[in-house]
């Protein structure tokens, strides 16, 4: 999953960061209410970890103007604060979870993962298609139960395909998945299809182009 860390204290930042990317996740972080905001606005993310006291304003005046705009992505919100009312402004601004700190990454790790269920409405932390299914608790993708081994980038197209099964995965969520913020080539989002679409050849599965749309992952039909 994409998840974007507001955190200004590094420290926490890199925790999060060393906690989170093994499991298969790409981790952005920014540590100032704008540079966070910008990013959310081009889209693309699963998941936000906010912490309220930020160098340039308050975590939930970011949370707001998500809100506002009709954002819906999943917020748990980091926080030394540990008043009932600041929780309850959270919670009523639209956070979907609360963890103090200090936590445990152990934790934090259960409650990204039941986020990202309840976001997804799934009962468990698998994503399934057919034969193919991608564990997100571990990282694990497996074909007709063996083992496939991707490279990260693989991995984080196929997860992003996955979570949209059935539907357009659209180019600028794959591509912000797989490259972040920088720069992108015009064909290079293609070259890591096609890679892809020769690893699920025979499988029963195809990604289907739909041009100036995104990709969409599903099964051959009979």
């Amino acid at each position: 999953m994409r998840l974007l860390v507001v955190e200004d204290d590094l420290l926490i930042a890199r925790s999060l960061d060393n906690a989170l990317t093994p499991l298969g996740n790409i981790v952005e972080a920014f540590t100032h209410c704008a540079e966070a905001g910008a990013a959310l606005r081009q889209g693309g993310f699963d998941l936000v970890l906010l912490d309220l006291g930020l160098p340039d304003g308050d975590g939930l005046t970011l949370l707001e103007a998500m809100r506002e705009r009709g954002d819906t992505t999943p917020v748990l919100i980091l926080t030394a604060r540990d008043g009932v009312e600041d929780r309850v402004r959270g919670l009523d601004l639209g956070a979907d979870d609360y963890l103090a700190k200090p936590f445990s990454i152990a934790e934090l790790e259960a409650r990204v993962r039941a986020l990202l269920r309840r976001s997804q409405q799934r009962s468990d932390n698998q994503l399934r298609l057919g034969p193919l299914c991608f564990d997100l608790a571990s990282g694990r993708v497996t074909l007709d139960e063996t083992p496939l081994e991707l490279p990260r980038r693989e991995l984080l197209l196929l997860e992003g395909l996955l979570s949209q099964a059935g539907d357009i995965a659209p180019r600028e969520m794959l591509e912000g998945r797989l490259f972040g913020f920088g720069e992108v080539g015009s064909n290079a989002l293609e070259v890591y299809v096609s890679r892809l679409r020769k690893r699920l050849q025979g499988s029963g599965l195809r990604i289907r182009t739909f041009r100036g749309l995104g990709y969409r992952l599903e099964e051959e039909r009979a």
